[in-house]
């Protein structure tokens, strides 16, 4: 098991970072809420891991926090809740705000992440209410010289809105709705990143 990976941020795009170890470079998938706290590409950053094997792949997912790292793999032994839709849930919500909707009873909240419908949304609400007393004492900030809380500038050959849209659909928003949260949002000069958070913001409530 894979639990956590220092080293050299090499590349990032929404989803998705390369980081090099020891002269090895490990593609790491991360949600939004990781992404947005990234440092700059040729920073050294540390995420926290979960290493999944199947038969037809091997995927390594990372975290800027450990309490988001378990709370993924609290998410991935839910009925129907495979790596692809957690990674999805804590793209919309980090683990703090996971944590508020399911002490909270808010369904509303979690049927509007992509992939997550009404029975989806109450199994969640069911099976994750005594899990997450696991996560107790786990707040934890951001280790020094891991992420940076500012968030930085995504660099980019297209436009920012362009790249935003297609982080949205990429997670699973329908490509007229990408559009709409966009344009809902957007404002002269915004990096792709700040339009990808304030979409997600109007459309998840906090």
């Amino acid at each position: 098991m894979i639990g956590r990976i220092r080293g050299i941020l090499v590349e990032k795009t929404p989803g998705h970072a390369l980081v090099e170890c020891s002269g090895l470079g490990y593609e790491v998938d991360i949600p939004y809420t990781t992404f947005f706290h990234l440092p700059e590409a040729g920073q050294e950053v540390t995420l926290h891991t979960h290493f999944a094997v199947r038969e037809d792949a091997q995927s390594l997912f990372g975290f800027a926090l450990r309490l988001d790292r378990d709370l993924f793999r609290l998410l991935i032994k839910v009925n129907g809740v495979g790596p692809k839709l957690a990674i999805g849930i804590l793209s919309g919500l980090d683990a703090r705000q996971f944590i508020h909707c399911v002490e909270g009873r808010d369904i509303q909240s979690l049927v509007k992440l992509p992939g997550v419908g009404k029975k989806t949304a109450e199994r969640l609400l069911i099976e994750m209410a005594d899990r997450i007393k696991q996560l107790e004492g786990q707040f934890i900030p951001a280790s020094a010289g891991s992420v940076t809380d500012t968030p930085q500038p995504v660099t980019s050959a297209h436009r920012p809105a362009d790249e935003a849209e297609a982080a949205l659909i990429a997670l699973g928003y329908k490509p007229q709705e990408a559009e709409r949260a966009i344009a809902k949002v957007a404002e002269e000069g915004m990096s792709s990143e700040t339009l990808i958070r304030l979409a997600l913001r109007n459309m998840i409530p906090a």
